[in-house]
């Protein structure tokens, strides 16, 4: 120090100012770095997202079976372009060329289509109203899609369409050419809808009555546009036909607006729906938006999405698994959408589809719990507790005003799927913590849909034989009955849990105990599989393990075997040990992927993805098979999970158009592949524990709503270390195969070494396992 500051005495500049200027420098390198690390913290994860992950997709072969779905995370609404006709539930498809309009949708699936739909589309030239006649060319090369915020050149019409969300609304920017004949097509839909043009206020109102599940009673999708133009040509039309109306009821009602444009002129719409009144789809517009300007809520929007993201942050992962990661994770966060409203009063309320009028309260709708309970809800319980709590209050209002809890709500009780999987949704939402709503009133729920069979889908379909026999029989005309068998005993697991959370008297809850075991009345010995069973106690005959369907639900008997999340360790018992229990599970990787359709009369496309991923009778694009690569922890060879696991992460996710194996249904698919990330997976969602696998990154900090973090650190993770050598959770050794929900709660550090060999010695031992029915004491 003495020799630099003998230099600068040297200097020709007094010693006062050359240390200023040091000291300036020295301040600019700090605030530089401070600058630097505070960015690095900001960084926009949802830029990382692809919304056209798995859009690639058709009736015979999912990709996916998504869209671009551009809203907020659990928002009301949501837009996209649309590709198909009217009606159609594959409303966007990567392969198509053409858009012919953009539409708010509340779509969860194509195969349970649509409620609450219309759409806009700007049009230049020659009008023409139709779907195919206003529809114009479009190339990916001009289309950018982000959670947040839509845009696309319409090639025919020299169009540029921009989109941006909010809760329940929107805004659209049009960006047309210098043209006499600029229009802007409102498309009210079939089945019943209404428009009308109010030129002097440059606005648009309507409402749309189409739906795809039902019945719904009174159900209308008011909506009401602004424009920011004034309105020179005004039109309506039934169907394709003009009419003399600027007011129109019909079966298909379309309204059209025209204009002048200039070069590059900007045309704005503000547009807000309800589910309630055009009253309330005003209010809707006047809070979410005001006075911003479309800026204003893209960046508003975007800010929305990161604050949500930012509840798990990846660090020392590839860009593409970066991409694919926060993919997924933006698909878990649309359904179930919220059906509520806020009204004048600031009152929550919500249109009923159970009674058809206006009640007080949250609701949410389109949602199966038979693909979500496994995943979807074990993450919201986990990183987002708050909107579950406002979704188990939605569920209250549901049995309330419905008289049971729905199993498939779109927006109400939808007639598909099997099981009785409400139980496990209302169940972990409590054991895992959630409190301040009437977990009394749920747990009527659950009793009484447990014992009875109710409308489309809800309850139990055949209950009195499942209660009586212990099983639904094969013979008498149920079908899926193995599959409801198995979900059933499930359920009857959750219900019983959430009974001892409550303090139920043992005499109240032990049949649910009792019937939990009922798995068992389905396992047959003599080929260690689960196989469909007769009223008289006698197996199905004939019997073929790789039939799909008949008595299992989209999946065969090497898919539902497993599907006893309860109690793995009886299924060990039941096949005869851990020896031939890992074997068996082998096995569902060394057989070939061959198959039986007879059930179905075609090859589903469940089949097909099976099929074509060359991983034997591994059926990853469907729900029932999988949880199983985690159960190699219940017979102490944790390694075959970590290997496994990853080995799926790697072949069948990626963020683009084909980016997923089967049908992403509601977020499910996605949560597979973020908790496997994370490096554990909710085996049994109605119980504390978490089984381990191995994490996908180096890094992942989850940022609880509690204020505590669950740190992952896996520093020597590559693509060769797949395997974890050793463990350690808060500073100690952990040779468990599982984590608990509770400790992971109040914060942790959990720390993986791994490594490019499995380690043979971990997790071995019998007290290692994750928790089984069969060994609660």
């Amino acid at each position: 120090m003495r020799l630099y500051f003998n230099k600068i005495t040297s200097l020709k500049y007094p010693l006062t100012i050359v240390m200023k200027n040091i000291f300036l420098f020295l301040a600019l390198l700090i605030t530089v770095k401070g600058f630097s690390q505070q960015t690095a913290k900001t960084v926009n994860l949802v830029d990382y997202i692809n919304p056209l992950m798995g859009s690639d997709s058709k009736y015979d072969l999912s990709n996916g079976n998504t869209y671009p779905a551009i809203a907020l995370p659990w928002g009301m609404n949501t837009w996209t372009a649309q590709t198909g006709k009217m009606g159609d539930g594959w409303q966007y498809t990567y392969d198509a060329h053409k858009i012919n309009g953009f539409k708010e949708t509340h779509q969860p699936s194509p195969w349970m289509n649509d409620y609450g739909q219309f759409a806009i589309m700007p049009v230049t030239g020659h009008l023409k109203v139709s779907q195919n006649g206003r529809a114009s060319w479009f190339s990916h090369k001009a289309e950018i899609a982000k959670p947040y915020y839509y845009s696309v050149f319409l090639a025919d019409h020299n169009v540029t369409t921009e989109i941006t969300p909010t809760d329940r609304t929107a805004q659209f920017r049009f960006t047309y050419q210098k043209n006499d004949s600029s229009f802007i097509v409102i498309d009210a839909f079939d089945k019943g809808s209404f428009v009308k043009i109010i030129p002097k206020e440059n606005k648009i109102i309507g409402y749309s009555t189409k739906f795809a599940r039902g019945p719904l009673k009174n159900f209308k999708d008011y909506f009401v546009i602004y424009v920011d133009k004034p309105i020179v040509l005004a039109q309506t039309y039934s169907d394709s036909t003009l009419t003399d109306s600027l007011s129109l009821h019909a079966k298909h009602a379309i309204a059209v607006i025209g204009f002048k444009t200039g070069d590059n002129e900007k045309v704005h719409l503000r547009v807000a729906s309800s589910f309630v009144s055009f009253e309330q789809a005003e209010l809707n517009l006047k809070r979410e938006q005001g006075n911003d300007s479309f800026d204003v809520t893209e960046q508003k929007a975007k800010a929305v999405w990161n604050k949500t993201l930012n509840h798990l942050v990846v660090e020392g992962g590839s860009v593409d698994q970066m991409r694919t990661f926060y993919s997924c994770m933006y698909r878990m966060l649309f359904f179930p959408n919220k059906l509520y409203e806020i009204d004048a009063n600031n009152k929550l309320v919500h249109y009923s589809p159970y009674t058809g009028t206006v009640m007080p309260g949250y609701m949410f709708a389109g949602t199966g719990f038979w693909d979500t309970f496994r995943a979807l809800y074990p993450f919201l319980n986990l990183v987002y507790p708050s909107i579950n709590k406002e979704m188990q209050e939605g569920l209250i209002n549901d049995y309330k005003e419905g008289g049971w809890l729905p199993e498939w709500s779109s927006p109400g009780y939808s007639d598909v799927m099997v099981g009785n999987n409400s139980a496990s949704v209302v169940s972990e939402a409590y054991i895992k913590g959630l409190r301040g709503y009437d977990i009394e009133t749920l747990y009527q729920a659950l009793v009484h849909g447990a014992n009875n069979e109710g409308p489309r889908a809800t309850g139990r379909k055949g209950v009195e034989y499942y209660n009586q026999l212990g099983y639904v029989p094969y013979d008498v005309k149920i079908d899926e009955n193995a599959a409801r068998t198995l979900e059933y005993s499930y359920d009857d697991f959750a219900i019983y849990q959430l009974g001892k959370a409550l303090h139920k008297p043992e005499s109240e809850i032990s049949t649910y105990k009792k019937r939990a075991l009922n798995y068992r009345n389905l396992f047959d010995p003599s080929t260690g599989l689960m196989r469909g069973k007769n009223k008289d106690g006698s197996f199905e005959t004939p019997f073929n393990p790789f039939k799909w369907g008949d008595a299992f639900t989209e999946g065969n008997s090497w898919h539902y075997t497993w599907g006893v999340f309860q109690d793995m360790q009886g299924l060990v018992n039941l096949m005869g040990g851990k020896k031939q229990f890992i074997a068996k599970l082998d096995s569902v990787f060394t057989l070939p992927p061959i198959f039986d359709d007879s059930y179905y009369g075609e090859v589903i496309h469940e089949i097909r993805e099976m099929q074509i991923v060359n991983m034997g009778q591994y059926a990853h694009g469907n729900q029932p098979i999988q949880h199983m690569l985690y159960l190699y922890g219940y017979a102490g060879q944790p390694w075959k999970t970590q290997y496994h696991v990853r080995d799926v992460m790697n072949k069948l996710y990626m963020a683009t158009p084909d980016g997923y194996c089967g049908d992403e249904d509601n977020g499910q698919t996605s949560a597979w592949y973020v908790f496997s990330a994370m490096g554990f997976y909710p085996v049994c969602p109605a119980s504390d524990q978490y089984v381990l696998g191995a994490p996908l990154f180096k890094k992942i900090t989850v940022n609880l709503e509690n204020g505590k973090k669950i740190v992952i650190n896996a520093s020597n993770n590559s693509d060769s270390n797949i395997y974890v050598n050793t463990m350690t959770v808060n500073g100690q050794p952990y040779d468990f195969n599982w984590l608990s929900h509770k400790a992971l709660l109040k914060g942790a550090n959990i720390n993986f070494n791994m490594s490019a060999q499995p380690n043979k010695q971990r997790g071995t031992k019998d007290a290692d396992a994750p928790y089984s029915l069969s060994t609660d004491k």
